[in-house]
C-alpha cells in the first residue's frame, strides 16, 4: 500500500479516482486501487466515458446486443454508462458499508445539454437514480443557476447528489442553500435524511489556468507574483464558508433529524502548469472531512513524492482573502473569471457528450453491419 496515500486518508481526506472504465472493472484494477491506494470512491463525467468507450474493446459484446435490439444511441449510452457505474457501486459495497454510507460512492452525470434546463435535469436525475439502483450512487448535477433548483428537487426526493462545476464562493453558498432546502423538503416528504449524501465539487486547477493567463497579460511584477495562488485561496475560502454554514442553526435542526453534511470535494486537481508542483492541489488542500478526486496521474504522483504537511486549510481565511483582494487590485475581474470558466466547463462537457454520441453511434452502426464495434471502414480515403 502507498504510505503517502494512506497517510492522506488517515488525515481524513477521502481519495476518489476521477476515472472509470469497464477495463478497470473487469481486470480488477479498481479493486486493487481500493486495496493498495486507499481509493474510496469514483467520479465520472462525459469526457471520461467518451475516452473509455472509444478506446475499450470491453464494450463490444454489449454494443452488439444493443445494436441487435435497434437501440437508439441515447438509450445505448445510458445502458453502457449506467452498467459501469452499477458495477463500480458493487465493487465499492464494502467501503460503503464500512464508512456508514459516507464513502464508497460512484458518480454519474446528467447530460450536459440539460445544464440550463431545471425540469430536464430533475427528471433525468430521478431516471438515473432508478436505473443504477444502488444506494451508493451519486447523481451529478451542475451548479448552473438552473441547476440549483434541480439540486433541491433531487435531494427532496431522497436522491444523493454530487454538485459539479462550482467555481465561485457566491455560487457555492447558493449550492449549500439548495442542499439545505432539499433536506427540508425531504424531511417533509418523510425521507430518511441519514440515507441522503451529497458532495459539492469545487473546481481548482481551472481557476489558476484562467487567472494566471490574465496575470500574464497584465504583466506587472505584482501580477506575476500572484500566479498559482488564486485556486488554493479560493478553495480555502470555500472551506471556511462550508464550516460556517454547517455550524449554523439551520443545519443543526436538520442534523437532529439525521442529516449529513454536504462535504466539499476538490475537483480538477491535476496541475496544468508545469512550473507548479504536480501534487500542489492535494497537499495544500488537505483537511479532514473533504474529498479529493484525482486523475490517476496525480494519484500516482502523490504516492511517489507527495508531501503530508497536515491541515493546510483551517485558519487560512484571512490570508486567502488577501490573495483574492490582491488579484482584484492588479486588475483581475474575478466575477468575469467565474462566468468564463463556468461557460467553458459546460461547453467542454457538451463537446465530450457529442463525441460520445458519435463514438457510440458509429459502434452501433458497425455492429449492425457485422463489423467489430469501433472498426468502421466508412472513412473517406483521400487517395480515391
Amino acid at each position: 500500500m502507498s504510505d503517502r496515500l494512506k497517510g492522506l486518508a488517515d488525515e481524513g481526506v477521502s481519495i476518489w479516482l476521477d476515472d472509470l472504465s469497464r477495463e478497470r472493472l473487469t481486470t480488477g484494477n479498481l479493486a486493487s486501487l481500493i486495496k493498495d491506494s486507499s481509493v474510496t470512491g469514483v467520479t465520472t463525467n462525459p469526457t471520461i466515458f467518451a475516452s473509455a468507450l472509444s478506446n475499450g474493446a470491453a464494450y463490444n459484446d454489449q454494443v452488439r446486443e444493443l445494436a441487435a435490439r435497434d437501440t437508439a444511441v441515447d438509450d445505448a449510452i445510458k445502458a453502457l454508462t449506467s452498467d459501469d457505474v452499477r458495477h463500480a457501486c458493487d465493487v465499492f459495497k464494502d467501503v460503503y458499508e464500512a464508512t456508514g454510507g459516507v464513502d464508497g460512492r460512484v458518480s454519474i452525470e446528467v447530460e450536459p445539454g440539460l445544464a440550463m434546463d431545471t425540469d430536464g435535469t430533475t427528471a433525468q436525475a430521478a431516471d438515473l437514480w432508478k436505473i443504477v439502483d444502488r444506494p451508493n450512487v451519486l447523481i451529478k448535477i451542475p451548479a448552473t443557476k438552473p441547476g440549483l433548483p434541480a439540486i433541491t428537487n433531487a435531494i427532496g426526493e431522497g436522491i444523493s447528489v454530487n454538485v459539479t462545476l462550482i467555481f465561485s464562493l457566491e455560487r457555492y453558498r447558493a449550492v449549500m442553500d439548495a442542499y439545505l432546502s432539499g433536506l427540508e423538503t425531504a424531511a417533509a416528504n418523510g425521507h430518511d435524511l441519514s440515507r441522503i449524501q451529497s458532495v459539492a465539487s469545487f473546481f481548482v486547477s481551472r481557476v489558476d489556468t484562467e487567472v494566471d493567463k490574465r496575470l500574464d497579460a497584465i504583466g506587472s511584477d505584482e501580477a506575476k507574483a500572484l500566479k498559482g495562488k488564486a485556486a488554493i485561496a479560493n478553495a480555502r475560502l470555500a472551506y471556511a464558508a462550508y464550516e460556517e454554514v454547517f455550524a449554523g442553526e439551520r443545519f443543526a435542526a436538520l442534523e437532529a433529524k439525521g442529516a449529513n453534511r454536504q462535504r466539499p470535494l476538490w475537483a480538477s486537481t491535476g496541475v496544468k502548469d508545469p512550473n507548479l508542483p504536480d501534487t500542489l492541489y492535494v497537499t495544500e488542500l488537505a483537511v479532514a472531512g473533504t474529498v479529493n478526486t484525482m486523475p490517476e496521474k496525480t494519484m500516482k504522483a502523490f504516492a511517489d513524492h507527495g508531501e503530508l504537511n497536515g491541515d493546510r486549510v483551517s485558519g487560512t481565511e484571512e490570508e486567502s482573502t488577501q490573495v483574492l483582494d490582491s488579484l482584484e487590485a492588479v486588475g483581475v475581474d474575478l466575477d468575469d473569471v467565474w462566468e468564463v470558466i463556468e461557460k467553458e466547463g459546460v461547453d467542454k462537457f457538451d463537446k465530450s457528450w457529442a463525441e460520445l454520441v458519435d463514438t457510440v453511434q458509429t459502434a452501433l452502426d458497425d455492429a449492425k453491419k457485422g463489423k467489430s464495434p469501433g472498426e468502421s471502414t466508412d472513412v473517406d480515403d483521400p487517395n480515391k
